[in-house]
């Protein structure tokens, strides 16, 4: 009988076991209000514009030494030509420098050995700003559940109603 007995207590025991414990199932509330939580994010940013500004640049020509040649050979053989004795000499000299410039101007156009020219550069200027956007990072809900209000803060807008997990346990005296 003892061993009846124990056996008794044990299956009222277990049976008793749930009404002590907190009982849970999910249920509906109305929602009443949802206010989104707005922050504000910082976003640096780099802003940038080009602006186009005249500078010297010196060009390098090519030149071509043959007129200079011919011109000093034709300006010393014309030279040769004037005068006599040592004045024959110093005309010979300045025929030949003589024809070597000239021959030189009509070779290359007239163009000088180095030329500075202007020419528009483009410049690129940056600078860093500091750019503020609004994010929603979550929202304030407010829900009806049996006539009282509650609010809890949530990752997305729940619609019209919000699904509950309800928990129910024994008030300990």
């Amino acid at each position: 009988m003892k061993m009846h007995a124990k056996l008794l207590m044990t299956v009222l025991g277990v049976a008793a076991l749930p009404l002590a414990h907190a009982v849970e199932f999910e249920d509906y509330g109305r929602v009443v209000r949802v206010s989104p939580r707005v922050e504000q994010v910082r976003q640096p940013r780099q802003e940038c514009r080009t602006d186009y500004v005249q500078q010297p640049v010196q060009q390098q020509q090519q030149r071509s030494a043959g007129g200079a040649i011919i011109g000093g050979i034709a300006g010393a053989l014309l030279g040769n030509q004037v005068g006599g004795g040592s004045g024959r000499a110093a005309a010979t000299a300045a025929g030949a420098i003589g024809g070597a410039l000239v021959g030189d101007r009509v070779d290359n156009d007239g163009r000088p050995v180095g030329q500075t020219v202007m020419q528009e550069q483009a410049v690129r200027q940056c600078r860093n700003v500091d750019a503020y956007e609004s994010r929603t990072v979550g929202y304030d809900v407010t829900y009806d559940y049996h006539g009282r209000n509650y609010t809890s803060v949530m990752q997305r807008d729940p619609g019209q109603r919000v699904r509950l997990r309800v928990n129910v346990e024994p008030e300990s005296y």
